[in-house]
Order: structure tokens, then sequence, then C-alpha cells
């Protein structure tokens, strides 16, 4: 009786995901969905395991939500991996998620270019470990030609040192003749952002409860839709991400109009 009544609430459960993906497939497709992915320290905190324990298993969840992005042709998914803040946490954890990047090249590579995605990256290179780099240089390379989803990675990034990046890089062209001043507008300001040639993000999504975001996206966020929840991101499941894109698709998009 018990193994019938878990057979039965896995079936009901898979027919939910079912009805739900359905739902979403018949709405509007965000074209640019971020995630802040939190609660991976608290989540191994609370089983006792050490915080590495709660990347390892986020990163799990890097896999399953990106093929539910690639499933719903979702354009481009950015998956806020480092910021620049990061640095200051304690050394035995930074080590470990700087070598993330090669065991996710080992495990995901293959699948990746079978299903077509393109993998970049966002942030400040020179500060990662050689190895770090090394990893999404091959990831970079082997799916450049792919035309799928774009799997974006932001690692060591910080929204305001972005902004400042790019406000150096246009005073240095309107030093040097090649804007004039008084042309600046924001075509030119996401030109010189990272995410430059991208579309901005319509929906971004948070876990494990935090309703803030984190020098995150500062610029491009200006008019993305918002979604929190308090499930951490080693337990947050496509059914999950289904419902943030559901609640998105029933939001009016205005834009500042009435």
């Amino acid at each position: 009786m018990i193994r019938f009544l878990k057979s039965w609430f896995a079936g009901s459960e898979a027919l939910d995901e079912e009805s739900l993906l359905s739902r979403v497939r018949s709405g509007p497709i965000p074209r640019h969905v971020a995630i802040i992915m939190d609660g991976n320290g608290r989540w191994a905190k609370k089983r006792g395991l050490p915080r590495v324990a709660g990347h390892r298993e986020g990163m799990k969840t890097v896999r399953e939500i990106a093929r539910a992005a690639d499933e719903l042709g979702i354009e481009v998914l950015t998956l806020y991996s480092f910021s620049t803040e990061n640095w200051k946490r304690p050394r035995e954890e930074v080590d470990y998620l700087m070598k993330l990047p090669e065991e996710f090249l080992r495990t995901e590579l293959d699948e990746l270019v079978r299903r077509n995605v393109q993998v970049r990256m966002i942030g400040d290179e020179t500060q990662l470990p050689a190895h770090t780099l090394s990893a999404i240089r091959r990831f970079q390379e082997a799916t450049r030609d792919n035309s799928g989803l774009i799997l974006n990675f932001a690692l060591n990034y910080g929204s305001r040192d972005e902004i400042l990046r790019a406000v150096r890089q246009i005073v240095e062209e309107v030093q040097s003749g090649k804007v004039d001043k008084d042309a600046i507008d924001e075509a030119v300001m996401n030109r010189c952002l990272y995410t430059a040639g991208l579309p901005d993000p319509d929906l971004v999504i948070r876990t494990s409860g935090e309703i803030r975001v984190s020098n995150f996206m500062l610029w491009q966020m200006a008019y993305s839709e918002l979604w929190f929840t308090d499930i951490s991101w080693p337990d947050f499941r496509r059914n999950h991400f289904f419902q943030a894109i559901e609640d998105y698709q029933h939001r009016s998009r205005r834009f500042g109009a009435v």
C-alpha cells in the first residue's frame, strides 16, 4: 500500500508538471531569464554538511534548469555564479567554486554541444585563476558556432563594477574622438556593458528567500519582472522554474506607460 501511494504521488507530480509545462508553452516565453542562485551554503548547513556540498548539489540544478530553458526555447539564461564580493568567503570555498567550471566542462560539454547550446561568460576575467579561465575558454570555443540557448555565466561579476568599466570606456572613446559626448545614449552604454548584444532580462529569479538584487544587472533589469522564492537553489526544480515563468506570463509589462 505504501509503495502504491508513493507511485501514485510520483505520477501525480509528473502529471502536474506536464500540465504546467503545457500552459507555459501556450503563453509568451521570456527571451532572457536571469537567476540569482542563492542558498547553497545554507542548504548544506541545514544538513550538517560543508558549504561546498551545497555548491556541488547546486551544479546539478544548473544542469536541470539549463535543460528546461532549452526545451522552452528561451534565448538567454544568465546564472549569477560568483560575484565580485564572493572573494571574501573562506578560501576553501572560493577554491572549490573556481574548480566548478572544470568539473562542469568534464560532465556537461558533450550534452551542451549536442543541444546546440552556446556558453558565454560575463564578468572580470583578470582575477580568475588560470585553470578556471582555461575551462571557460574551452567551453566558449567548443560551443562558439552553436545557435540555440545562450547559457551565460556571470562569474566574478558585479554590476557597479560593470557600469564603472563601461563609463571609463565611453570616456576614453570621447577623448579619442571616436564618440561625441552629445551622442552618448543608452545604445552607447549597452554596447560597453558585458551584456552587449544580448536582450535585457525579461524575468529575474532569486532563490532562498532573500528579497534583493545583490549588485546584479542593475542597468539591465530596469524593467525586468522579479520573482522570489524561499526554495534554496539546490532544491529548485523544473516545476519551480515553470511556475516562475507562468507567473511572469500573467503580468502586464507596461515599461512606464499607463
